[in-house]
């Protein structure tokens, strides 16, 4: 049963499975979100990055941020903001943790 307050989420991960200064691909009904521990807690975000649509939750996170894995464009992970492209940002998600889950809020 979903806890009160996280109507909309989804139960994307154990905390424990998502190591500090990395990330991980979770999809629901066909969409895939890229999510990350980093310090400050969990964040999610689409998982393909714009430009030719490689995984972001395969690529390396430091300081807040996404490296792509492909051609190492730069995504800040709490506003989706493209240091690389700034007029091509990748979506966030709400991301919360309740009892050593983390719920992901998808569109």
């Amino acid at each position: 049963m979903k806890p009160a307050g996280l109507e909309g989420f989804i139960d994307a991960a154990d905390v424990d499975s998502v190591r500090a200064g990395t990330g991980r691909t979770v999809e629901w009904k066909g969409q895939r979100m890229a999510l990350f521990h980093i310090e400050g807690g969990f964040f999610a975000v689409e998982d393909a990055c714009p430009h030719r649509g490689a995984s972001l939750g395969a690529g390396w996170c430091e300081h807040g941020k996404v490296y792509c894995p492909l051609h190492g464009w730069v995504f800040d992970l709490r506003t989706g903001a493209c240091e690389t492209r700034p007029e091509r940002p990748v979506k966030t998600f709400p991301a919360v943790v309740h009892e050593g889950r983390v719920w992901v809020k998808p569109d």
